[in-house]
């Protein structure tokens, strides 16, 4: 049985095409610059690699493109649309209503398009990626898997803000958390590498792409999460501040005589490694000029992994016992120089890094911590693509 994965974005879609007969991605795809003079439109798959550069004027354009080559003879993926059973779509807000995914039909879809209003910059497009791919596929089963379904176990006593109580009541303010497909992967995963069951397993998990997030996971289930509201509170991250004293909105309003919309702009694009370095968002960027003697690339990149460390000091402190830290997404699996930057110095935790086994992984699951630390460090590549194409084909089957 086949399942179409797709993650739609305001200007793209990104897809995956699984056989989940053996959870093989058969190609995958994306469509970058969707209403632009010139858009990008790159699949991948066993037989055939196509990249094209042409106007797609809208997200209809979009599907019709990647779906023709999808059944194109020469990818040899599909016969026929027929033959997907179920596509799973991510959505990034499902609030207080959809504690794990969803089959989607009317009654759904005015939901997300209710929470709306707490992720504007995300559920609207994952809405227009809903709608054409029903239109595209209408005999198949679409399922919602939502990003904040995962976090749904957190306590009162962690999702409250310290704000009046009527807030919440009224307009739902609280912690949601986001990357929770990332997290719920990784933390099957860590499980099974630890040879531990899911239901007993305690971890740190931490993803760290350009959006950054940790979890704290107990028996198997989230517990507590540094993203709020909205993926701008927590850790530092490419271009978003996390964590910052919230009286300085009042500050900078005053001193720099700028609206509530440049500051949201400012702390969500310009700020992070971006603002702190005033040179990138890219790690990669960030580490080079940094062996070079930039002074503020060493500082953003010191100040990221300070933050991590913070947290994870906070999480040891709910769980209590913890049996790894899992590190995960581009810069987690990738950057090596970061990882010895976050892990160096924990050992009266009872963590010790391997720096031979972290110079060793790149992109692949490992575990980079001595034989002899109490608390292991894995890296664990993500694949929500694959999470989603789970829950899919459960809730179609």
């Amino acid at each position: 049985m086949k399942v179409l994965v797709v993650n739609c974005g305001s200007s793209s879609i990104k897809y995956s095409l699984f056989d989940m007969s053996n959870e093989q991605e058969l190609a995958k795809g994306l469509v970058e610059k969707i209403g632009e003079e010139v858009s990008v439109f790159t699949q991948k798959s066993e037989k055939n690699n196509i990249k094209l550069s042409q106007q797609i004027k809208d997200h209809k354009e979009a599907f019709a493109l990647f779906t023709k080559h999808l059944l194109s003879p020469k990818t040899d993926v599909l016969a026929n649309i027929d033959e997907i059973k179920a596509v799973g779509h991510r959505v990034v807000h499902g609030g207080e209503k959809f504690y794990e995914s969803a089959l989607l039909d009317e009654k759904a879809i005015k939901i997300i398009e209710r929470y709306s209003s707490l992720a504007p910059l995300h559920n609207p497009p994952n809405l227009v990626g809903i709608r054409e791919a029903m239109n595209y596929f209408p005999n198949s089963k679409h399922i919602a898997v939502f990003d904040t379904s995962f976090h749904h176990t957190i306590p009162q006593v962690a999702y409250m803000y310290a704000l009046p109580y009527y807030w919440y009541e009224k307009y739902g303010i609280r912690r949601y958390g986001f990357h929770g497909t990332s997290h719920r992967y990784v933390t099957i995963r860590a499980s099974e590498l630890l040879n531990k069951p899911l239901n007993k397993v305690n971890l740190i998990t931490c993803h760290l792409g350009n959006g950054c997030s940790m979890a704290a996971i107990k028996n198997g289930q989230s517990v507590d999460t540094s993203m709020g509201l909205t993926p701008l509170e927590g850790l530092i991250m490419g271009t978003r501040c996390g964590d910052i004293d919230t009286a300085i909105l009042f500050f900078l309003a005053e001193k720099e005589n700028v609206g509530l919309k440049e500051i949201d702009k400012l702390l969500n694009k310009k700020s992070g490694l971006l603002g702190v370095s005033e040179l990138s968002n890219d790690v990669r960027t960030l580490l080079e000029n940094a062996d070079k003697g930039n002074k503020k690339a060493r500082l953003a990149l010191d100040m990221f992994a300070y933050r991590i460390k913070k947290y994870i000091g906070a999480y040891i402190a709910v769980l209590n016992e913890v049996d790894a830290i899992v590190l995960t997404g581009g810069i987690g699996d990738k950057a090596k120089p970061v990882r010895k930057n976050i892990c160096q110095n924990l050992e009266y935790l009872g963590i010790e890094l391997d720096e031979s086994k972290n110079n060793n992984c790149f992109e692949q699951e490992a575990v980079i911590s001595k034989d002899s630390s109490r608390i292991k460090l894995l890296v664990v590549p993500t694949n929500e693509e694959l999470m989603i194409a789970r829950d899919s084909i459960k809730i179609a089957s």
